[in-house]
């Protein structure tokens, strides 16, 4: 890439961030501030808070859910495999069921260390 392909990048990043920065301050100095009472209550769902908040999720919840997005991400990768498989043929077959063999062991090491238990 040349020096100016990189001037546009970097004139692209600078407009960006300067637009930003701009329309936050607008917000800032424009809008109107009317803070009353019941503007300040916690509210969800149209139904005002009644009860105490629960506790902490557990970090196990958070676990769960990325191992959920990364099997799903590494099962992205088996569409294209699938779309060309007339033409791997053995050899796609053979690194197909390397990758699928290695999510395995992935999958059963973490439910062998109860990554997947929800208590």
């Amino acid at each position: 890439m040349s020096l100016i392909e990189y001037a546009v990048i970097g004139l692209l990043v600078l407009t960006s961030t300067v637009m930003g920065a701009a329309l936050i301050l607008l917000g800032h100095f424009v809008r109107p501030r009317k803070p009353t009472p019941a503007k300040l209550q916690p509210y969800e769902s149209g139904i005002p808070d009644v009860q105490p908040p629960r506790g902490r999720i557990t970090p196990r919840f958070y676990l769960v859910a990325l191992l959920f997005v990364v099997f799903d991400v590494e099962a992205i990768f088996l569409y294209p495999w699938a779309v060309a498989f007339d033409v791997l043929a053995l050899y796609g077959y053979i690194q197909a069921a390397l990758f699928v063999g290695i999510l395995l062991i992935g999958l059963l090491y973490e439910w062998r260390k109860g990554a997947l238990e929800w208590v």
